[in-house]
């Protein structure tokens, strides 16, 4: 295992927690990435991507979900993040990462448009025993942490989807990883 796919790992482990708790990327996190990734460049064994793929990878990655940050569909840490995910892994990484990335959060949004309308349906026995379980201390005490640590933001956390697809990308061993 390389450097670069501990990094990988343990950075899309960090922002699949921080984002689905707390809908927030730490910037402090991908800097530290980011210095790692050029700590790598520097000492190179020809096992990484080369820094002109890293550059390429990281500009790519920023100009491309640059524009969905500016009409306000995603947020400025989804934005970083895939440009970090393109410096760290190369220019290849964004497009498997990306598209895998987009399903599950197309799937996720889905789940959010669709619960209401499912709700409806839901048979009394079971709508009785989820109303039952509302007033539980543990979860209603678990409900409340979340929301707290959240602090009203709400969306789709695609920073996730994005750490959980780069895992995935660098456990199957794809690109230069």
């Amino acid at each position: 295992m390389t450097l670069i796919t501990l990094t990988a790992l343990l950075l899309g482990l960090q922002v699949a927690i921080s984002d689905l708790t707390a809908r927030r990327v730490s910037n402090r996190a991908l800097l530290a990435v980011l210095g790692m990734a050029v700590f790598a460049q520097l000492f190179a064994n020809g096992t990484t991507p080369s820094i002109v793929d890293c550059l390429l990878g990281g500009v790519v990655g920023l100009v491309v979900l640059l524009p969905f940050h500016l009409i306000g569909w995603m947020g400025a840490g989804d934005v970083k993040l895939f440009s970090t995910i393109g410096f760290l892994l190369g220019a290849k990484a964004l497009l498997p990462v990306w598209v895998c990335a987009s399903l599950a959060a197309g799937g996720h949004a889905l789940l959010v448009v669709a619960w209401p309308l499912a709700v409806r349906y839901v048979p009394v026995s079971l709508y009785k025993l989820n109303t039952a379980s509302q007033g539980n201390g543990w979860l209603q005490d678990w409900q409340l942490n979340l929301r707290a640590a959240r602090q009203g933001r709400a969306g789709i956390p695609y920073a996730a989807y994005l750490g959980i697809a780069m895992i995935g990308h660098v456990l199957r061993g794809a690109g230069y990883v």
